[in-house]
């Protein structure tokens, strides 16, 4: 089972576009010109670190990081 990571969503005025990362898979990182193609993008680069993991023997991280939650 593929573990369930938060994800950090934002735009970057500098980069002039969205980027998308997971903070517990370091450098995992994918940008678009939309948030919806941010975190699509974000999904294949997932795939392709946690892949690369496994098949250079690498520990899986454990999600960790958690969005703040807000008192109403």
């Amino acid at each position: 089972m593929t573990p369930h990571y938060n994800i950090n969503l934002f735009w970057s005025n500098e980069d002039g576009c969205w980027i998308a990362d997971v903070p517990d898979l370091g450098t995992c990182s994918a940008y678009a010109d939309t948030p919806v193609e941010a975190i699509a993008e974000l999904q294949i680069a997932m795939e392709l670190w946690l892949e690369g993991a496994r098949e250079n023997g690498y520990p899986i991280p454990e999600p960790r990081h958690r969005t703040a939650k807000f008192a109403a």
